[in-house]
């Protein structure tokens, strides 16, 4: 495709070269199969081999939880991406939400909740004996890429693992996940995951419906 070879000559040419072999594996947490599609092409590119991996106790209801994750086994069947995966505990999501509640979205419980989930990836990195993580979650414009490197640098350094930075909405990188979604039959979710996220009312009484 012309636009992945456009966006990988922005990247850093030296990185596959600079990537030894036991270097390769990354882990990349996923919040969603639409997420993962544009990363995990072009960390392919850049020589990592990506290794999914899904932990989003967030996500409302469990039925959502359970839809998104069944998406992207899917597509990491297609494409033959190693995946790992974390039952759903949305008790430890309502921990770290507690008293943040009423927060606005960009704001301080969005930021915990990095914490929490970036956290338990640079653990299950160091688990696994990858020494590099990084997140799909900067491919949204509804995210703050910053707010995010913060608490992915915090997690990493207290976890004793390399958190490797990329701006995945950066060159248009979200478009390009919207195209290999659209071309994939994706589906696509209409809030970010977790109940305070549900925008829509409607949407927000039908979620509570399932639980």
């Amino acid at each position: 495709m012309e636009f992945f070879d456009k966006i990988k000559s922005l990247y850093d040419k030296e990185i596959k070269d600079e990537l030894c072999e036991k270097d390769k594996k990354i882990l990349v947490h996923c919040c969603c199969a639409v997420c993962f599609g544009y990363p995990s092409q072009l960390l392919k590119m850049l020589g990592y081999i990506p290794v999914a991996y899904f932990f989003n106790p967030n996500i409302h209801p469990k039925e959502e939880h359970d839809r998104r994750l069944e998406e992207l086994r899917t597509y990491c069947r297609k494409y033959d991406f190693e995946l790992y995966e974390e039952n759903y505990q949305p008790e430890i999501f309502y921990k770290t939400a507690e008293g943040l509640e009423n927060e606005p979205e960009k704001g301080l419980r969005c930021n915990a909740c990095f914490r929490m989930r970036l956290l338990k990836t640079a653990q299950k990195a160091k688990e696994l004996g990858i020494k590099k993580f990084t997140t799909t979650l900067t491919v949204s414009p509804h995210k703050v890429s910053e707010n995010i490197f913060t608490e992915a640098f915090k997690a990493a350094k207290e976890v004793g693992v390399e958190f490797a930075k990329f701006d995945f909405k950066k060159n248009n990188g979200f478009n390009i996940t919207q195209k290999i979604a659209n071309f994939n039959n994706m589906y696509k979710q209409t809030y970010c995951g977790c109940k305070f996220s549900i925008r829509n009312p409607k949407k927000k009484e039908s979620a509570e419906n399932q639980t």
